[in-house]
């Protein structure tokens, strides 16, 4: 990746009081949560309504009959089962390591991968769980042992309780990961299981062939060992897994063919890392050109296929196709990886009630029930509710089934809703944490003025939808350091015009100033940006903040955002080439000293170089992917003390932050902060594409009770 793409090697622990003191965004759009690192919608159910009825006089109702209480309806018993998925466990695996400070038990003393496979071990009898499904991505770095062995540890609890599963390989989980573009991918094996080598695999080494088969379940695998098959039995009926690993090839399509023809009543469900992707607003369906290409070559001729399920696209949608048959096959994509915590133990159960022709879907986490109270934000979400998180599928299953095996039927109606079950389970002894409600500004002053504040740019002022004119100035609100929009196509920028820059009365919520600029027409294919810039001669263009500092802004990234004209676009750079300071070691030496970017998957970077002597090299942050055309509020604090660097989007730590990074370096005190624009090898680049409402940067580590998303005392 172009601008330092690599992640930190350490990543500090985030202790119980910064987690506690988090502030908390009151936004209950979900999937806007989940691309910010968060997990789930943040409202207490039905708390506003509950206190709306306790201001009536008590004095009123001294001599009322309490009611009768009423008989509460018995559950309907069913012929139900349940399958248990684990997406994408990726950061479980890493971030449960020594390489990376052992993250979860430091800071929880338990981990999340154990605790969703220990929560499955233990309750599989009484949930009537007789398999569960892992869709990929097992590790983060497949070079990296340590990592594997957090993840067969961890499934290594299924096996010990006698619970079936299989698992497949991600993208993550294998030597060359690259990504299917058309027909021409799959030709003579091309980046696919034909071509890699099996010896030097780790999933292979990992979770074999040898392995697989002490599944009670196990059916069998391909020639290249990265397919398998499963059958299991519920309430009388069998049904089959069939689980494909990362790029399959256009022979191992064949052997899936082959398998699901010899086992012609078996209704499957096919599991894979990839099919189905999410859309722009984060709950529609997307399709993806593989997701497309198995629906021709397996899934639309396949009638016994009447559900899929793939990880890899961040967060939850769902997709009803209808194949070659005329039947219904229910889609669904389901990945936690990017929101708080690296996913917060989030898993899905998915109950097939045989009695009521219905599949219940639960989205929840056995790890933060587990997690110490002290630690707990409102972040920290047992159970999902949002509709693409908990929902019910209407399938005649009989009737669905009925083209190829006439004989299936439900059991005996014996158990009550398992989902509801698992739900209680869950919630037992446990309650979400208070959400602190925060406040929008009552005026442009309203936000905390703190010491030590270096520079603070406020975007208002200018008249919505005009541009900013060339040279045009925005104060800093310290006087010291005020910022002008550079003169256009200098540096080698080109093809920029002045109404690429225009004033708008849009804002973040929560941020006092009642306004923005937005970036126009950005292509970093043609160099067309625009951008603003500090005096040479500015105070803070030396600045090394060797106090700790927080860095905070509020953005907005453009809905029409694409990789191809936008990735690694820059928020704030300083001047200079990295490779010229004193000691650097590290790569990209032609990338600025100081990036604050967006990455190719939309991730917030914040990559600087500290100020130390000796030999030195970046440091990186990194949130999770963020959604496009939502305002999010980012903070960066370094703390003075451990030199720990901490990122938060919308208030919520990231899980990858970095460690040993105190200050940040400088190259020259002629050397200016770029607003909206970096720069490579000297020349100006990766411009921004989207809305800038505040940047503040202050020389000291701030509590989330200072930061612009507060109130004034």
């Amino acid at each position: 990746m172009k601008h330092g793409s690599k992640t930190p090697s350490q990543t500090p622990v985030i202790t119980a009081q910064q987690s506690a003191d988090l502030p908390i965004a009151l936004n209950t759009t979900r999937r806007s949560l989940l691309r910010a690192g968060i997990g789930a919608t943040l409202l207490p159910i039905g708390g506003s309504l509950l206190l709306a009825g306790c201001n009536s006089s008590s004095d009123d109702d001294d001599d009322a009959v309490p009611a009768k209480p009423q008989p509460q309806p018995q559950p309907a018993l069913a012929s139900t089962f349940a399958l248990a998925v684990l997406p994408d466990t990726q950061f479980y695996s890493r971030y449960a390591t020594d390489a990376e400070n052992q993250q979860f038990m430091r800071k929880y003393g338990s981990e999340p991968f154990q605790a969703q496979t220990r929560w499955v071990a233990q309750h599989a009898a009484a949930l009537n769980i007789p398999f569960l499904a892992h869709l990929g991505d097992v590790v983060d770095q497949q070079g990296k042992p340590d990592q594997w062995k957090v993840a067969s540890a961890a499934m290594k609890v299924l096996e010990d309780a006698k619970v079936p599963y299989s698992i497949l390989a991600g993208n993550h989980d294998v030597i060359m990961d690259r990504d299917y573009v058309d027909e021409s991918s799959q030709k003579n094996g091309k980046e696919t299981d034909e071509l890699r080598d099996r010896a030097l695999e780790p999933y292979l080494k990992n979770f074999g062939r040898d392995r697989a088969k002490q599944q009670a379940t196990f059916g069998g695998r391909d020639a290249s060992g990265f397919h398998e098959y499963h059958v299991f039995e519920a309430e009388g009926q069998k049904f089959m897994v069939l689980s494909l690993s990362w790029r399959v090839s256009d022979a191992a399509l064949e052997w899936a063919n082959l398998v699901i023809r010899a086992n012609p009543t078996l209704p499957v469900i096919l599991v894979n890392h990839q099919l189905l992707n999410i859309d722009k607003d984060g709950v529609s369906p997307l399709e993806v050109p593989y997701g497309k290409m198995l629906w021709e070559k397996l899934i639309r001729k396949n009638d016994q296929i009447f559900m899929t399920l793939n990880g890899h696209y961040h967060g939850a949608a769902r997709l009803t196709k209808t194949n070659d048959f005329g039947n219904p096959v229910e889609e669904m994509v389901v990945d936690y990886q990017m929101a708080y915590q690296g996913g917060n133990g989030l898993m899905r159960l998915y109950e097939f009630d045989l009695t009521h022709n219905e599949i219940k879907v639960l989205s929840f986490s056995p790890w933060v029930p587990q997690k110490p109270k002290e630690t707990l934000n409102a972040f920290d979400q047992a159970v999902l509710t949002a509709p693409n998180e908990q929902f019910t599928i209407k399938m005649d299953f009989a009737q669905r089934f009925s083209g190829f095996n006439k004989t299936f039927k439900a059991g005996a109606a014996t158990r009550g809703s398992l989902v509801e079950q698992a739900r209680a389970l869950i919630l037992a002894n446990y309650t979400d944490p208070a959400t602190i409600v925060q406040k929008p500004a009552v005026d442009a002053e309203d936000y905390p003025k703190v010491a030590n504040t270096l520079a603070h740019w406020r975007f208002f002022g200018g008249v919505a939808g005009q541009p900013v004119k060339v040279g045009e100035t925005v104060a800093d609100v310290t006087g010291a350091n005020p910022i002008r929009r550079a003169p256009l196509n200098i540096d080698g920028v080109a093809g920029a015009q002045e109404a690429d820059l225009v004033w708008s009365g849009d804002h973040h919520y929560l941020s006092a100033a009642p306004g923005s600029v937005r970036f126009l027409n950005t292509d970093k294919n043609t160099a067309r940006m625009s951008y603003f810039t500090t005096d040479v001669a500015a105070p803070i263009n030396p600045e090394t903040v060797p106090s700790g500092y927080t860095v905070e802004a509020f953005l907005k990234i453009d809905k029409d955002w694409t990789a191809q004209k936008h990735a690694w676009m820059n928020v704030m750079t300083r001047d200079g080439k990295r490779g010229s300071l004193a000691g650097f070691s590290d790569g990209d030496p032609e990338s600025p000293p100081l990036l604050f970017a967006l990455s190719s998957l939309r991730e917030v970077q914040w990559e600087v170089v500290p100020e130390v002597s000796g030999t030195r090299g970046a440091k990186t942050n990194w949130s999770g992917e963020i959604i496009a055309d939502k305002w999010m509020h980012v903070a960066i604090v370094n703390d003075e003390v451990t030199h720990e660097t901490v990122l938060y989007i919308e208030g919520a730590p990231v899980l990858r932050n970095a460690s040993n990074a105190p200050g940040l370096a400088a190259l020259a005190a002629n050397m200016p902060w770029i607003i909206g624009a970096g720069s490579w090898d000297g020349q100006r680049a990766d411009g921004f594409f989207g809305s800038i409402g505040e940047i503040r940067i202050v020389g000291k580590a701030l509590k989330p009770a200072q930061w612009l998303t507060a109130r004034r005392a």
